[in-house]
């Protein structure tokens, strides 16, 4: 008997059982690593079949289909040799968009950075407003799981590349992308141009019926629509120009284009609930994709005016001494990192590090210069950030640990002063991953203001 074989027992892969359980699918899923407890549970639960620890042979053999991690590379053997004996080899969303009806709509948001910020704050607006939508993807929740529970009437899924790697009919209603820039290089040839097709990946299957929403400054995203017109609506969002929501300097408004179902709306920088610039865009890309869905202006308003965002995105977490610590763990890239500290306006101790991903640090050199008063390192290996910021700042530590981290940060600041803890780099080496970074980060700074204040 042949199986689908699903490669990799994180959310995604027990999300994509759960459905295939409920499609009456026989399915396998298959784990290097070990896997979660509460995840061993829920298989066992169902009666799906699991193994963890390493790949049978015989389980490799007897496949219809692959579903993969999108933590497994495409250049891993396995995966080549599926590909050769023609078996197919999809993500997740593939294979839950295939169980949607017409009546449930994808909006589906990829970028190099903001997705889980817009992902977020664009279910809120929906929600608002009165619709059934629900948040998942890389936020989370996966999409199969959402598809097997119930069906919803908006999803609205945060995508990584890596998820869009392994697409083929994937099709969204609405398909977002904030921005392109250098990331996850290493799996990628370290060539740029690989990394950003597969984020373009998104609007593949889009119809006439379908929009597209982009930031109108990215380079690459509007290369390619001159090169290819597309069939699809298009929306785009602007700092510096006119396009259908744009920044209007002159009196500090955002602005969005009348529609054939709506008339122009627009909302002061002052009212939006998140600020930085970094945030303008989110809110315009959260504000077209809301229109296009019939959501109306007084609608929006509240919505973006009332949002608490995400932890571990410049998410504020206490002042000690007078100093604000401010938890941006999530900034796992360069650029990420520079709209933290784009957005700070007090001398910065900047906490750098952890596992590079190819970054180009001369992207942040003049905010660094400019903004920052000392660097600390954190990370196992730091000789790239020393390379490069060695002759550039005076005053550099490293540490090993949230707690030599903070030691060097209670020594390098002074009243009036932020803590950035903006690492620009991936959590692995110290960490589990980024939310174990920034909740250490949180809880130490927390126990540092209840020891303060029982001194005082």
């Amino acid at each position: 008997m042949s199986y689908l074989l699903i490669l990799g027992g994180g959310e995604s892969g027990v999300g994509a059982a759960l459905l295939a359980k409920k499609m009456n699918i026989p399915c396998r899923l298959s784990d290097s690593g070990t896997l979660k407890e509460v995840h061993r549970a829920e298989l066992t639960r169902h009666s799906i079949a699991f193994e963890e620890g390493g790949h049978s042979t015989s389980w490799l053999t007897e496949v219809t289909e692959v579903i993969k991690s999108p933590g497994i590379p495409d250049s891993a053997p396995m995966i080549v040799e599926f590909r050769k004996r023609g078996i197919s080899v999809i993500s997740e969303i593939e294979f839950a968009a295939r169980y949607l009806s017409p009546e449930n709509k994808i909006i589906a948001i990829t970028g190099s950075n903001g997705k889980t910020t817009t992902t977020t704050w664009l279910t809120h607006v929906l929600q608002k407003a009165g619709k059934d939508a629900i948040a998942c993807g890389n936020i989370g929740v996966s999409l199969a799981r959402l598809v097997a529970e119930a069906p919803h009437e908006y999803y609205v899924a945060e995508l990584s590349s890596f998820q869009l790697d392994g697409t083929v009919n994937f099709h969204p209603h609405i398909a977002v992308v904030l921005n392109i820039t250098p990331d996850h290089l290493d799996r990628y040839e370290y060539k740029f141009e690989f990394y950003a097709q597969s984020k373009m990946r998104i609007t593949r299957n889009l119809s006439e019926q379908d929009y597209f929403i982009y930031w109108q400054e990215d380079t690459f995203i509007t290369q390619t629509l001159q090169a290819m017109p597309p069939s699809y609506a298009t929306l785009s969002f602007s700092l510096e120009g006119e396009g259908n929501a744009y920044l209007n300097s002159l009196n500090e408004t955002l602005y969005f284009a009348p529609t054939d179902q709506l008339p122009a709306f627009s909302i002061a920088q002052k009212d939006l609930a998140l600020m930085g610039k970094h945030n303008l865009l989110n809110a315009m890309a959260v504000g077209l994709a809301a229109r296009a869905m019939g959501v109306n202006n007084e609608a929006l308003y509240e919505a973006l005016h009332h949002f608490v965002n995400v932890p571990h995105r410049i998410e504020p977490v206490g002042i000690v001494d007078g100093v604000l610590y401010i938890n941006d763990s999530k900034a796992t890239n360069i650029q990420s990192t520079y709209y933290a500290l784009e957005a700070q306006t007090r001398p910065v101790i900047l906490v750098l590090g952890g596992t590079d991903k190819g970054n180009d640090y001369s992207e942040i050199e003049e905010l660094v210069r400019s903004r920052c008063k000392a660097l600390i390192f954190m990370g196992v290996d730091n000789n790239k950030l020393h390379a490069f910021f060695d002759n550039k700042i005076t005053d550099i530590r490293d540490a090993r640990s949230i707690d030599e981290m903070l030691h060097h940060a209670r020594t390098l600041s002074q009243t009036g002063d932020v803590v950035l803890l903006s690492p620009a780099c991936a959590s692995f080496d110290l960490f589990k991953n980024y939310e174990d970074r920034g909740d250490q980060f949180r809880s130490k700074v927390q126990a540092l203001i209840s020891s303060t204040e029982k001194k005082a």
